[in-house]
């Protein structure tokens, strides 16, 4: 009988507390060092990885069947990954999807971006609940030769997303303007003509398809850097402002936004929408108060109820730190919860169209529950002018 000798592990996951996991590199090679977070959906492997609000993260997919649709550049949330890293459990196969352009595994290497297959990822899911999100540090090395000190020294000396301002990591460098409207077959993306409304957005690390659907929502949009200050906004004279996602924490990302924010809710009745880091922007500049996650809420299939209405909503959500509902001042009520946990996922001004969510409405996950929150936004600048 022929014994069979299992390959060599071209890869290595190391945990702060010294646990190690060995896998089957792809994508670059080199190391990398972030929090590990684990992802549930079962779609949208490009789009998450093109996510600024991964940055600092590297991404574990509970679901086993990534890389088999290929990526497409239509689908990227941004211009290249920004997660740090990928966990899978199978290796990719080849890809299987009409609309694909390239491998995965291509596009990893060709982005910069490590990836390790093989992995027992409910273990690994397991760890990340009951311990909280760990910092790691994985490598691609094809001859399987690893400094396991070095690379436990690497995870535990990272400093963590806490204190972290990574919304100047991913922000743009400089304005610009945005009409590209929600895909729709059979034509793909078309441009909004015959803009309502003048949007400033403030990209904290925003995601192409929050822009596409202001546009879609009737929004002539002008996006700014996230360090702009309330002139800059002002100077635009916009019928409303809408706060993006991004990365890192909000305390930090708060030291500059949060009095810019003030001063437009100080100096205007202008309408304001925040989303995901947007969200957290907006509480904190209404008083609230942001707290650090166990392991976060990750996934597509998280559901969210409205208060107002008691429906419950099929979300996307990506998030590390949350509002404090305890802390919210008087005039600013909670509109959204997690039926996961009860966390926060929504607040609004009682007197004033000044409103977020935590959760994403643009990714469709429902696939349409949450997009009455970009009409919301037009009908509120309609509004006001009206």
């Amino acid at each position: 009988m022929v014994e069979t000798v299992s390959p060599k592990p071209t890869a290595c996951l190391a945990l702060a507390d010294g646990t190690v996991f060995y896998g089957h590199g792809f994508g670059a090679t080199g190391r990398c060092v972030a929090e590990l977070c684990f992802n549930t959906a079962m779609t949208g492997y490009q789009e998450i990885m093109t996510d600024p609000s991964y940055a600092g993260q590297v991404v574990t997919f509970t679901f086993p069947h990534i890389g088999n649709t290929g990526v497409t550049p239509e689908d990227d949330e941004t211009a290249d990954p920004v997660a740090a890293g990928m966990v899978v459990k199978w290796d990719p196969t080849l890809a299987s999807n009409w609309r694909a352009t390239e491998e995965l595994k291509s596009w990893l290497t060709r982005t910069g971006r490590i990836a390790i297959g093989g992995v027992d990822t409910r273990r690994l899911t397991r760890a990340i609940r009951q311990q909280g999100a760990p910092h790691v540090a994985m490598e691609h090395n094809p001859d399987g030769n690893f400094d396991l000190e070095a690379l436990v020294a690497a995870a535990r000396a990272w400093p963590g997303l806490e204190g972290m301002d990574l919304a100047k990591d991913v922000t743009c460098a400089q304005s610009y303007r945005w009409d590209e409207m929600r895909w729709a077959w059979p034509d793909g993306y078309s441009r909004q003509e015959d803009p309502k409304h003048k949007v400033v957005a403030i990209d904290y690390g925003a995601k192409r398809n929050i822009l596409r659907c202001l546009a879609s929502a009737g929004c002539d949009v002008t996006v700014l850097p996230a360090t702009a200050t309330s002139a800059e906004v002002l100077a635009h004279n916009p019928d409303g402002v809408f706060l993006s996602n991004g990365p890192g924490d909000p305390a930090a990302t708060g030291e500059y936004a949060v009095p810019m924010i003030k001063d437009i809710l100080d100096k205007t009745d202008l309408p304001v929408f925040g989303i995901c880091l947007g969200h957290q922007m907006l509480a904190l500049a209404l008083g609230a108060k942001t707290t650090k996650m166990n392991h976060g809420h990750h996934g597509a299939n998280h559901p969210v109820k409205e208060h107002g209405t008691g429906k419950v909503e099929i979300t996307s959500m990506n998030h590390g730190f949350a509002v404090d509902a305890q802390t919210l001042p008087e005039g600013v009520e909670e509109t959204h919860i997690s039926l996961f946990d009860g966390s926060n996922c929504g607040i609004r001004m009682k007197d004033r169209p000044v409103y977020s969510v935590q959760h994403h409405p643009e990714a469709s996950p429902g696939p349409q529950d949450s997009f009455y929150l970009f009409e919301r936004f037009a009908e509120a600048m309609a509004a006001r002018k009206a």
